[in-house]
């Protein structure tokens, strides 16, 4: 079986003893090997209020990839539409298209991306949420569409907007929803396993083909670690399960180095409901991730794999997804 295509999810993750800048240039160096080695798409995802992810100011880091990369596609992975006037986010990912033609994605999500307390920063009530994502969509979708001869209000750039919009999820709520829209749906395999079979036939079932897409197209998130051995890959992993576990218990900080075992870091229930959690991830040698990979694409007959690699060591980072690419 041939493998899906393959593209990178990018959160800009903040390892300990770097800042934000030395996260920026990392991220700008993983997008150009990204586009060196054949990478289909290069996305960013809104996160708020986390020392670990510098990727909140999503629009602009899409920016200045964009001027040091040529052909890769970009795109949100995504931004968190409830949290933004959709008029701002079609001048944004208009003034994105501009710049960058033909290479720029727009993924929605509905979640706040952040706790309670950033939502009232960001001047989000979480006890009225009105209007609804479905409305907000429909009203990104006015502003991005062809413009009415006596519309009062228009984006600039964004509006006749050629900029393909796709639905994140991570329950059925965004796939029932980007069916009925006809449009491409990502699920986030990579943290969300339980609902990712279900997700995916009601995407598949309610789809109607709209002007942007004819078929259904479903992408899912994985976290996927390849290296020389499989001892290697477990051991690189391990940065990713102490985020999680740091995660449950309410801790913040920067992303940690890799630990040689988990046993004596995390406890008996916290185990198993990361491993459960964490199912879905891929880590070891070259054979062992592609046989995986086949298996997974086999199961979900997915379109395209998106995939996150949470390696502290930048090197080896590259290192895995250049291994990942050559499959």
């Amino acid at each position: 079986m041939t493998l899906p295509p393959r593209s990178i999810l990018d959160l800009a993750p903040v390892a300990e003893g770097a800042d934000f800048s030395t996260t920026y240039a990392r991220s700008v160096s993983l997008a150009q090997h990204a586009e060196k080695w054949g990478y289909k798409r290069f996305w960013l995802a809104e996160h708020h209020n986390m020392p670990d992810i510098a990727s909140a100011a999503t629009s602009v880091l899409l920016s200045h990839i964009g001027a040091q990369t040529h052909s890769i596609r970009l795109g949100s992975g995504g931004v968190m539409l409830p949290n933004h006037a959709p008029l701002v986010i079609a001048e944004q990912f208009g003034t994105l298209e501009a710049l960058y033609p033909n290479r720029i994605d727009l993924g929605l999500g509905r979640a706040p991306g952040t706790d309670y307390p950033t939502m009232h920063a960001l001047r989000r009530d979480p006890d009225r949420m009105d209007p609804n994502f479905d409305e907000l969509l429909e009203e990104l979708q006015f502003f991005m569409g062809p413009v009415s001869p006596n519309q009062p209000v228009r984006a600039y750039p964004g509006s006749d907007s050629s900029v393909p919009i796709w639905l994140l999820g991570s329950s059925t709520y965004s796939a029932r929803l980007a069916g009925i829209k006809g449009l491409p749906f990502a699920f986030a395999s990579h943290f969300a396993p339980d609902a990712m079979m279900n997700a995916i036939q009601i995407y598949r079932e309610h789809f109607q083909p709209s002007e942007q897409l004819d078929k259904p197209y479903v992408m899912i998130g994985v976290n996927i670690i390849v290296a020389e051995t499989n001892e290697e890959a477990q051991y690189l992993g391990t940065t990713e399960k102490q985020k999680f576990l740091n995660m449950i218990r309410g801790v913040q900080g920067k992303i940690p180095p890799p630990v040689w075992s988990m046993e004596s870091v995390w406890l008996p229930h916290e185990k198993y409901q990361i491993e459960k959690q964490l199912r879905e991830s891929i880590h070891g040698d070259q054979d062992t991730v592609r046989a995986r990979l086949i298996e997974l694409a086999e199961r979900t007959q997915a379109d395209e794999i998106m995939a996150n690699a949470l390696i502290f060591d930048h090197e080896k980072k590259l290192r895995s997804y250049e291994l990942l690419a050559a499959l």
